[in-house]
């Protein structure tokens, strides 16, 4: 047989009857013959609690240390599970990031991984070992444990699939894989049995906490083959993430909404030819993500710039824009909080005037005011007031299940 990659999160990790259950799904595939290598994140909310401990200590805490202190939960969780399996007789043995080990940048907290030596792997693998990796984590070359961002044992799991070329990754979690839109806001949402790498990445990229968005990223650069499926459910069959894309035919995957955005304008003088490349690279450069971005020329060649951020940035935004607007030639700076984003995702949306019709209709019938429109191959984005998100949600999912 081959090798099987298995990740788990935190929530099926949460605690030791849960593991059991976990431990289940590796023995399946030990006894099926198969080389698995478990990849786990920290326990329920463990993480989550690290953070509050350390926010009594210090607001601002040094980057590394926080790196060290957040690696914990997943050597807790890994240190577990090898002793469940232990207990039912199966060996295993536990790695963290550094005794792979997984090299990575020098970027705490978000860092992205460089290399995977796999011969330890590998050898504990021909010693029929079950290999439990702790996600999350890795070394850079200086020898500090780094970390790769909220999500990212995704992350870790797709890599180790592709570097040792696994025949596929599961990603076990709580839910029954991707929904067509958040189970927790909408009951009747459906559950999506294939969907490819390129709308996967949207959803992942627009706040659908399903998979880690650069976990899918390699997961298309090595067409490594990802499942995500439930834990707790002995039959499920998930969501296939594949490269397969229809021909000519729409199909409407999944909708989605950020909340907490705040829109900005920004007036330009006459003759600011670099009004856009200024703006873009002092975002960039401060690390403000931003999306939505548009520029306008009216006739008299005045120029606008738009685009939308999270409200967390928005006073880091304000303060860099009012000590450069000089530079740029910035006229007038407006802002408007409360915004929220609806994304539709599905393959060949934008080039079916009849998909376009059925959510722009949705928003009209409702009185619902588009601030912004943003579109892509597979992806519709629109801009509204946050107090109409869920209703709009709600209502343009119903009306796109029941209709495409």
């Amino acid at each position: 047989m081959g090798i099987i990659v298995q990740k788990y999160g935190g929530s099926s990790v949460a605690n030791t009857e849960k593991l059991t259950k976990v431990c289940e799904h590796i023995i399946k595939e030990y006894e099926n013959g198969n080389e698995v290598v478990v990849v786990v994140s920290a326990q329920g909310k463990m993480t989550d609690q690290l953070i509050k401990e350390e926010k009594e200590i210090t607001q601002n805490p040094n980057k590394r240390e926080h790196d060290v202190l957040l690696s914990v939960g997943e050597q807790i969780s890994i240190a577990k599970l090898c002793m469940c399996l232990e207990k039912k007789g199966y060996s295993a043995v536990s790695l963290t990031g550094w005794q792979i080990p997984i090299i990575t940048d020098e970027i705490h907290s978000e860092a992205k991984i460089k290399s995977i030596y796999k011969d330890r792997i590998l050898n504990y693998l021909k010693q029929n070992k079950i290999v439990v990796v702790a996600g999350f984590q890795g070394i850079n070359v200086d020898g500090d444990i780094t970390t790769l961002g909220r999500g990212g044992s995704d992350t870790t799991a797709v890599a180790l699939a592709a570097i040792l070329k696994a025949d596929k990754c599961d990603i076990y979690t709580d839910v029954d894989g991707v929904f067509s839109a958040d189970p927790g806001k909408i009951s009747n949402a459906s559950k999506i049995n294939n969907i490819s790498y390129d709308e996967m990445l949207e959803l992942s990229s627009l706040g659908a906490k399903v998979l880690h968005n650069r976990c899918v990223e390699v997961g298309k650069k090595y067409n490594i083959p990802i499942c995500v499926k439930s834990t707790f459910l002995d039959d499920s069959t998930g969501t296939i993430l594949t490269d397969n894309k229809l021909i000519e035919k729409p199909k409407f995957s999944s909708i989605t909404n950020q909340d907490k955005l705040v829109k900005f304008i920004l007036l330009l003088k006459k003759k600011n030819n670099g009004g856009i490349f200024n703006v873009i690279n002092l975002l960039q450069k401060n690390n403000i993500k931003f999306d939505m971005l548009t520029q306008s020329v009216e006739q008299q060649k005045e120029k606008s710039i738009s685009f939308c951020i999270s409200y967390l940035d928005l006073q880091n935004t304000l303060k860099l824009l009012y000590l450069n607007y000089k530079n740029y030639k910035i006229r007038k700076i407006k802002h408007y909080k409360n915004m929220s984003k609806i994304s539709i995702i599905g393959t060949g949306l934008f080039n079916y005037s009849e998909i376009l019709n059925k959510i722009f209709k949705t928003l009209y019938d409702l009185k619902i005011d588009i601030y912004m429109i943003t579109t892509s191959e597979i992806k519709i984005s629109l801009l509204i007031d946050e107090k109409n998100s869920d209703f709009a949600l709600r209502s343009i999912h119903k009306e796109l299940i029941t209709n495409t």
